[in-house]
């Protein structure tokens, strides 16, 4: 939607193909760091974000036993100093802002359709639609997620992406205080993210050998093990999946999964963007900001260059560093929490990330 909204500004005709009929994604929160709230304010969105999320300044950092071992302050992006250091708010909310925005920019959004081949030259792209139809573009971009379908075409002998050893859970509940709160446990960690100023997401991550599947009736119970380790308000509630009422907040399970792509990330008039080449896990809360910045670099390219090619090359260069920076780093840090390794590591790792991400693009 970010890389649409873009695009449609420069005058780019952009039909938005997405499978989804209802265009609204699973999930309970989102954060959204300092850097993307940066990107969002270049996509036109960030001031209705904050309006509907909740936002911070720091974190807590606590044991497991809810004693506070260090508070993490979180500067706002450079060039940003009017917007927070992070948000959060509901990945629901968050599309459907972005969703007006698409609407707006005059993209022609065709939901619950995919493609089914994709056929080039060197003038264009050959699109066959699931619903019969075909159409011919000059461009088509690739931002179709980590298991990327459009990826085949341009990266056919990528595997896909490895699992991590972690799992992720999230549920809603309420807000009990101005900062995030961190609790590290012994290979579990588990938080407190602001999505609004009652509400927040509790989310815990846990060390897993494989990426079976886990039957969603299973894991009001399984979260609750997970948080008998913890004290303090995250070991609060825990009564709520134990008596039922926390499934009343969009429990969610997912085993966690990521990669980093060599370039080029591109082949003819093909381009993926996004989780499509660098998917990451959540430890620095900047998934879906990177892509965001990677729509940003993208239309800046596509503006600036005489040449597909030339553009999708200058892409690439810039936006690969701060991409991988950030599945590394996040990478890394998923090693210590898995390992029991040291939290002085841990902490340096996300102090040092969030300081280089918050430089210009």
């Amino acid at each position: 939607m970010s890389a649409a909204i873009l695009l449609s500004r420069q005058g780019i005709q952009v039909d938005l193909v997405e499978l989804n009929p209802l265009w609204a994604p699973g999930g309970a929160g989102i954060t959204i760091s300092g850097p993307t709230l940066r990107g969002l304010r270049e996509v036109g969105v960030a001031d209705e974000v904050l309006a509907s999320g909740g936002f911070w300044n720091a974190v807590d950092v606590c044991d497991a036993n809810s004693n506070l071992t260090v508070t993490v302050p979180i500067a706002p992006a450079v060039g940003a100093d009017e917007l927070p250091g992070v948000a959060g708010i509901m990945r629901t909310t968050l599309a459907e802002i972005l969703g007006r925005a698409t609407r707006k920019a005059d993209t022609n959004a065709r939901l619950g359709v995919t493609f089914e081949t994709l056929t080039q030259d060197a003038e264009g792209v050959e699109v066959s639609f699931n619903d019969g139809s075909r159409a011919r573009y000059d461009l088509v971009i690739g931002a179709d997620g980590i298991n990327s379908p459009v990826r085949k075409y341009v990266k056919p002998e990528f595997p896909g992406p490895p699992f991590t050893g972690q799992r992720s859970w999230r549920a809603v509940v309420p807000r009990l205080q101005e900062n995030s709160l961190m609790y590290m446990g012994k290979t579990t960690k588990a938080g407190l993210n602001p999505i609004s100023q009652t509400e927040c997401y509790l989310f815990v991550l846990d060390k897993r050998e494989g990426m079976d599947f886990i039957a969603p009736e299973q894991w009001p119970m399984m979260l609750a093990e997970l948080l008998e380790e913890f004290g303090g308000a995250v070991g609060e509630f825990r009564r709520g999946p134990l008596d039922g009422s926390l499934m009343n907040h969009r429990l969610l399970y997912r085993p966690l999964a990521g990669h980093m792509i060599n370039g080029p990330w591109h082949k003819g008039r093909i381009v993926l963007l996004g989780d499509a080449v660098h998917a990451t896990t959540p430890h620095l809360a900047s998934r879906a900001g990177i892509a965001v910045e990677g729509a940003i670099v993208l239309s800046e390219e596509l503006a600036r260059r005489r040449s597909l090619e030339g553009a999708f090359i200058a892409y690439a260069g810039r936006h690969y560093d701060r991409a991988r920076l950030v599945v590394s780093a996040s990478g890394r840090l998923g090693e210590i929490e898995r390992e029991s390794g040291s939290r002085e590591e841990h902490t340096r790792i996300m102090i040092e990330t969030q300081q280089a991400l918050r430089a210009p693009i």
